[in-house]
């Protein structure tokens, strides 16, 4: 078992622990030993259980960024890129809905967790072609963040096989962090405003994806 399966197995275990009994009830070694995993190896990988929660989120980037994108535009590798990062989520819904859920009582763990998710977000906008590097790419970052939150939201209430409404919440907030950042196309580098989009006061599943 290599390392990236070995820390998938853990992190399973860990997010199925997180759903029958809390985030709260949750070890490493508690995890480790459900996986039937070696202790020592998982102290070495996992030296706390926030480190559980930033390797997920890097599992979740390699799921995005592991094939090739399918082309289009900017905006349609970013819609690609985070709906990939959705679908890994999806595959263990249960699990990470439970530490959702548990994150607003475990404020170091959320903090770790939204570092995390910035440095996340780096990743996307530079695999779709965005620049994310110097002042410009931190704010970008920071919107991309918000649009990433305002899914993940759609995400939460939607109990579908097809998650229409994440891809029209999803297709909506890049259509609107577009129109007022003006992320696309190059016009930051030509001076364009870079500041972070507002997303709507709710969101709204009834949209086309495709509009």
């Amino acid at each position: 078992m290599d390392n990236r399966e070995f820390d998938t197995a853990l992190i399973d275990s860990a997010f199925s622990l997180a759903a029958e009994d809390g985030w709260s009830a949750v070890s490493v070694v508690a995890a480790a030993r459900a996986a039937g995993l070696p202790l020592d190896r998982a102290r070495r990988r996992f030296p706390c259980r926030g480190a559980v929660l930033c390797r997920f989120v890097s599992l979740v980037d390699q799921a995005a960024l592991e094939t090739e994108l399918s082309g289009g535009t900017e905006r349609e590798r970013l819609f690609e890129l985070l709906m990939r990062r959705i679908d890994f989520l999806q595959r263990r819904r249960t699990g990470v809905l439970a530490v959702m859920r548990a994150l607003p009582a475990h404020p170091a763990a959320a903090a770790a967790l939204a570092a995390s998710s910035l440095g996340s977000m780096g990743w996307m906008l530079e695999a779709a072609g965005i620049s994310a590097r110097g002042l410009r790419g931190r704010i970008r970052k920071r919107g991309l963040l918000g649009v990433w939150l305002w899914t993940l939201r759609a995400w939460r209430h939607d109990e579908s096989e097809d998650l229409s409404s994440v891809m029209a919440t999803l297709d909506q907030a890049l259509t609107r962090a577009g129109q007022i950042a003006g992320w696309f196309g190059g016009r930051h580098e030509a001076g364009g405003d870079a500041s972070v989009p507002e997303m709507p006061d709710e969101p709204t599943p009834e949209a086309s994806p495709g509009g």
